[in-house]
């Protein structure tokens, strides 16, 4: 498969992030559920991937995979050829804090916290190099919410933004350890139009400033086309 520049990558060369045959099933009372039946999936740095598909074929299960939030019944999920699953627990939750940042429908913000402290919890539980500064972790998040125009709400709690503010907090927050993935599952789902086309050039545009790959689950399909690449999901499978 060519990656965004039209390039197929070599028989040999290790992709960016890559899923290998993926499975993954849940109990439903008493009847076992396939919810993912052999995922194999390579994406290039400094993409943009959009995934959508009807609702209940698995596309926000695949996500939670890649993001190392829950385990496969079998297969591979790895980060520059390293494979997540064979890690300790210990040493995957640092890897998912420092390299993976997530957005996810209903923001999941603390909501006795501001934006500013919002934006900076990743970093508190791991940050390495010059974000292990207290001083330079504040700047950063302060840098962020202004890129996400919020320069002037940092103090505000959750209560007191929009829904489209908590969002663009929620993606600051992602951004905090510069991770070099980003994981979003239905980021516009709970706005409106207008404010989902301001998020969907929002993402556009720090892709292009900072080049984080964005892989995006969406039923926006104005959302979805912003991407450098899509996949559609039927029933499990990408088809």
């Amino acid at each position: 498969m060519s990656n965004r520049h039209g390039v197929e990558p070599g028989i040999h060369e290790t992709p960016f992030f890559a899923v290998r045959g993926l499975h993954k099933s849940y109990l439903s009372g008493e009847t076992q559920v396939h919810v993912l039946k052999g995922i194999d999936l390579a994406i290039s740095r400094g993409e943009i991937l959009s995934i959508v598909g009807p609702s209940g074929v698995g596309k926000s299960t695949l996500l939670h995979l890649m993001g190392a939030l829950d385990r496969p019944d079998s297969g591979s999920v790895l980060l520059e050829g390293q494979d997540l699953f064979l890690l300790s627990e210990n040493a995957r939750a640092r890897l998912r804090n420092l390299r993976i940042g997530f957005v996810f429908q209903f923001y999941h913000l603390l909501p006795e916290f501001t934006a500013l402290e919002n934006v900076l919890m990743p970093a508190l539980v791991y940050a390495e190099g010059k974000l292990a500064r207290g001083a330079e972790r504040a700047r950063r998040a302060e840098e962020l919410l202004g890129l996400v125009g919020l320069k002037d709400r940092i103090r505000h709690k959750p209560a007191e933004l929009s829904g489209g503010e908590q969002q663009r907090v929620a993606i600051a927050r992602a951004l905090m350890n510069e991770p070099s993935l980003v994981l979003a599952d239905e980021p516009t789902g709970n706005l409106d139009m207008r404010t989902s086309a301001e998020l969907h050039q929002l993402i556009a545009e720090l892709n292009a400033r900072s080049g984080q790959t964005f892989v995006i689950v969406t039923h926006n399909e104005a959302l979805a086309a912003i991407a450098h690449r899509h996949l559609r999901m039927v029933d499990g499978r990408i088809v």
